[in-house]
């Protein structure tokens, strides 16, 4: 099957939606994103044509669709994902991009990455099996990273023989654990990802379902990336002194604004210092421009000579960040050691690191009931908890619910680099109270 080229037509004017996918082993997700892919037509001759070659080696009649998306060579010996697989495809009405995380409990660290830029997560359902721990922990992963869509596929619909009370139990049960949770949006799709029920085309087999499929929400689901509405950041990457002849008085400050636009003439304080100037000029691409906006790189100017270096954060003196030394935060513990109270670590945050300690462990979050245990004294690999931490030098945080970009951060081990945890500034979970203000908003603002 070839590529359509009226598929690809003008998609510069179509809208981009990044979306992750999750679920627990053997739910079929990597089925269901191959299926996707397929009936799309956003696969190549070469590459069916690789996968129809290998199910033949395995014995199988037909193409494993499952294939397309596993490209490790383990994750096709052991039928699993380990990693994060990330697929670029489109249709006349949309662009994507695909984070395909695995389902194995050792690898949920992996859809915090996956899912930490998206918005929509699809979370997969095994007809048979129902709700599970893993798909609770999904949905809370979802939940903390301020997913403002989530998509529940109740897969192998085909197994259960399309029942409709099925279904309708698993979406209930479902719905109701992610609304306490906070997720503005739920949309129950049920599908068969090896027949192609309800991925792409409508099922023939579930006359009771009248909702889109599984492409049709996504074609049609709104989405925002509009960050200049969000408080102006720009972390500060590298500082430009060329000091030639030409250039002998150049000091440029470059990166990527992470929210928010900056123009010339505008008073901006640099923090953790809290010096104060004036933005003279602003280069983008070589040339100079009077106003920036995210996520553009860009070169900014001042018309003072501060000291500012990699890792200093610009914002606009009247909407700037407080700074602290004191972190309380939600974290996802991905590290195969634990995190205890006491540990040394590096904290590292937009464009600057800094030496911190954890100093306590508020709690641990129980996925059966959203309970929080507490005191757990650790967390250890895949446990969401409250962590209060103490850094060695002013960070300039934001709350995550305000900003993705420069409310999150990092625990590295100073030892050896390892990343321990991803950790989400202010408050957990959105409150029903919060949700309920931005049902009308299409999601969290961010």
């Amino acid at each position: 099957m070839s590529t359509s080229t009226e598929q690809f037509a003008d998609v510069s004017a179509t809208t981009l939606l990044r979306f992750a996918t999750a679920g627990s082993v053997d739910d079929g997700k990597s089925t269901l994103v191959g299926r996707l892919l397929h009936d799309s037509k956003s696969v190549l001759t070469d590459q069916l044509e690789a996968v129809e070659a290998a199910s033949i080696q395995r014995g199988q009649d037909a193409p494993d669709l499952a294939l397309l998306t596993d490209g490790l060579r383990a994750e096709r010996e052991q039928g699993i994902t380990i990693d994060v697989a990330y697929r670029y495809f489109a249709t006349a009405r949309r662009r994507f991009i695909l984070a395909d995380t695995p389902g194995h409990v050792q690898y949920t660290r992996n859809m915090v990455t996956g899912a930490s830029t998206a918005e929509l997560a699809v979370v997969l359902v095994d007809a048979r099996n129902g709700v599970v721990e893993q798909t609770r922990r999904h949905a809370a992963v979802a939940a903390l990273l301020r997913v403002p869509h989530v998509v529940l596929a109740v897969n192998k619909m085909d197994l259960v023989d399309y029942a409709e009370p099925v279904f309708a139990a698993i979406a209930e049960e479902f719905t109701t654990y992610a609304s306490e949770l906070g997720v503005p949006e739920i949309t129950a799709i049920p599908i068969s990802a090896l027949a192609g029920d309800n991925v792409v085309e409508p099922s023939a087999n579930m006359d009771w379902y009248g909702g889109p499929t599984v492409l049709e929400h996504l074609e049609t689901v709104p989405v925002s990336h509009d960050l200049t509405a969000c408080h102006a950041r720009f972390p500060v990457q590298y500082v430009i002194r060329p000091q030639t002849a030409e250039h002998p008085d150049y000091r440029g400050y470059a990166g990527q604004i992470a929210a928010g636009a900056f123009r010339v003439g505008e008073e901006i304080t640099v923090l953790p210092s809290g010096r104060t100037s004036t933005i003279t000029a602003i280069d983008a691409l070589g040339e100079p421009v009077d106003i920036a906006w995210a996520p553009q790189s860009v070169t900014i100017r001042l018309a003072d000579d501060i000291d500012i270096s990699r890792g200093d954060l610009l914002a606009p003196s009247g909407d700037a960040p407080a700074t602290s030394q004191d972190v309380e935060a939600t974290v996802c513990h991905v590290a195969d050691q634990p995190l205890t109270v006491g540990q040394r670590v590096l904290l590292k945050h937009t464009t600057r690191t800094v030496k911190a300690i954890v100093k306590e462990i508020p709690s641990r979050l129980t996925l059966d009931d959203l309970s929080q245990h507490p005191e757990p004294g650790q967390l250890v690999a895949n446990d969401i908890g409250r962590v209060k931490v103490r850094t060695a030098e002013p960070l300039a945080l934001d709350a995550y619910a305000d900003s993705r970009r420069t409310g999150s951060f990092l625990l590295i081990d100073p030892a050896d680099g390892t990343t321990l945890a991803a950790g989400m500034a202010g408050e957990s979970f959105a409150s029903a109270k919060a949700v309920a203000a931005t049902e009308d908003e299409e999601g969290w603002d961010f």
